[in-house]
């Protein structure tokens, strides 16, 4: 028998889409550091030795955002050629916006008032590639550089909470335990698919009164092995089937706090780093989440 397919039906609301992606240009092309500039110099310069910082935080970020796109000396080029229109501000050398972006400090902050709190959150690891070269290079020349390993603990809405970035060795659910015992107060729920599903991160949800919902391996045993909490669960996996135990956990909002989030983030800001050093392949990484999070902050 053929199986019938459903009609689609196109929900999303274009014109309020439309907006965001031109507010989106806004935010890349966006000198707001001109209006600040000298209150931020005198605060940041408050009680420092040595040379003072002549250039703000705040272009360093707006720097940063435009990095992933272009290389540090277009960065020097554009910042010359606003500086041509904005009364000949002092222009930073390619080699210090590379110093600066590399040591900004990148943080995730969550705040409880935030319109983007929401106790539901979902963790993955996804990859960065170290290098614009395809699969063909490693296959035909043996060329192997590996990859950067990304892990993001995010919430339904889209809002990334922590990122952790290592080599593509880095083991998933050490990270995924680290960010939890750090945010554990802000959480109710966490999702994961099979590879969270340990007996070291059920028990730790039990501890921290978080409701975990893993997808179950097929091929789980249903003895306690040491986690009477993890059977519950099992139990309930295999008594119901995946379908009508997804239903129940609303397990598709997974995929908002993780795929949703890795696929804007490939598509905005690139799939590969151009940092060379070890240190800052892992640090550019990160910074593509960050931008990412600074952008949903201004569309929403």
């Amino acid at each position: 028998m053929k199986r019938k397919k459903r009609k689609y039906i196109d929900k999303r609301d274009w014109k309020k889409y439309n907006e965001e992606l031109v507010r989106r240009g806004e935010f890349y092309i966006n000198p707001a550091f001109l209006e600040t500039w000298n209150e931020e110099i005198k605060e940041m310069n408050a009680g420092k030795i040595g040379q003072p910082y002549l250039y703000p935080k705040s272009m360093i970020e707006f720097l940063a955002v435009l990095s992933p796109k272009y290389d540090v000396r277009s960065l020097e080029g554009i910042m010359k050629g606003l500086s041509k229109m904005n009364y000949d501000f002092p222009v930073i050398s390619y080699s210090q916006i590379n110093r600066r972006v590399n040591a900004l400090d990148l943080t995730f902050p969550v705040e409880n008032n935030n319109i983007f709190f929401d106790d539901v959150v979902g963790c993955d690891g996804t990859g960065i590639k170290v290098s614009n070269r395809g699969e063909w290079m490693r296959q035909k020349w043996k060329i192997r550089r590996g990859w950067i390993k990304v892990v993001t603990l995010a919430n339904k809405r889209g809002k990334i909470i922590d990122v952790e970035v290592g080599i593509e060795t880095m083991r998933e659910n050490f990270a995924f335990r680290k960010m939890l015992k750090i945010h554990h107060e802000s959480i109710g729920t966490a999702y994961g698919d099979g590879t969270y599903d340990t007996k070291a991160n059920f028990e730790l949800c039990r501890q921290l009164k978080i409701n975990p919902v893993f997808k179950i391996r097929e091929n789980a045993s249903s003895n306690a092995n040491g986690s009477m909490f993890r059977k519950e669960f099992v139990d309930e996996y295999k008594e119901l089937g995946y379908k009508k135990w997804s239903k129940k956990n609303k397990y598709g909002n997974r995929w908002l706090c993780t795929e949703v989030i890795y696929s804007a983030v490939k598509r905005m800001e690139g799939e590969y780093v151009r940092a060379t050093k070890k240190k800052n392949i892992l640090h550019e990484a990160k910074m593509k989440f960050w931008i990412y999070n600074k952008i949903k902050g201004l569309i929403n």
